[in-house]
């Protein structure tokens, strides 16, 4: 398991054409947030033109318009530039087994590896904030009254918001004496059932 800290990591979120890359669905726009030591030290933003007109459903859904994507650069050198901010680093994603298909996807098809690891913010936060009343990112972020701009299914804004719930995650954590949470640990909680949480947690202060 990682032995990294929790919080340096590579929060992403990716808008796509649907849900499925195995069904020629493409991505459309990358955002992403990289945490050192818990803080922002640098973002990255890039619409990509996936080669085919996207729906008016997702249009309407995202805010993102085939004008927009018309004058975009391809996938390819999007995610190439991507695979660069990214580098070796742990990610991040709210509901991560979505954001993970489409990464591999668009990498693969650049023949790019990455040696980081996901963990999965919306399963940890079903473990650790389990009186949510769901694990939605927006309702996430009103139950929590994490600081938003009210902007949704926006790239960008969605990597900052799953940022900043893994750092309240990670310091709901250090007020239960667990002073380093690291990333193997969160990658551990998302696997754990709820009724294990108390004793995976005594064995993390130990």
């Amino acid at each position: 398991m990682p032995l990294t800290p929790a919080n340096t990591v590579v929060v992403l979120d990716f808008e796509t054409t649907g849900l499925s890359p195995n069904m020629g669905d493409r991505a459309i726009e990358i955002g992403a947030v990289k945490l050192v030591d818990g803080e922002v030290v640098e973002t990255f933003q890039q619409l990509m033109n996936p080669g085919f007109r996207v729906s008016s459903f997702i249009e309407g859904y995202t805010g993102i318009t085939n004008n927009m994507l018309r004058t975009a650069p391809s996938c390819e050198e999007a995610m190439s530039a991507f695979a660069a901010f990214m580098g070796d680093s742990h990610l991040v994603a709210h509901n991560a087994s979505f954001d993970k298909r489409f990464l591999d996807a668009e990498l693969e098809r650049l023949n790019v590896r990455y040696k980081g690891q996901f963990a999965c913010s919306m399963l940890i936060a079903r473990r650790l904030i389990q009186d949510a009343p769901t694990h939605k990112l927006g309702d996430l972020v009103r139950y929590k009254q994490i600081d938003n701009d009210g902007i949704f299914h926006r790239a960008l804004a969605d990597a900052e918001m799953t940022a900043r719930l893994w750092l309240l995650m990670i310091d709901e954590l250090k007020e239960k004496n667990i002073t380093e949470p690291n990333f193997g640990l969160m990658q551990t909680i998302s696997k754990t059932s709820k009724s294990a949480m108390t004793q995976l947690l005594n064995k993390a202060r130990a």
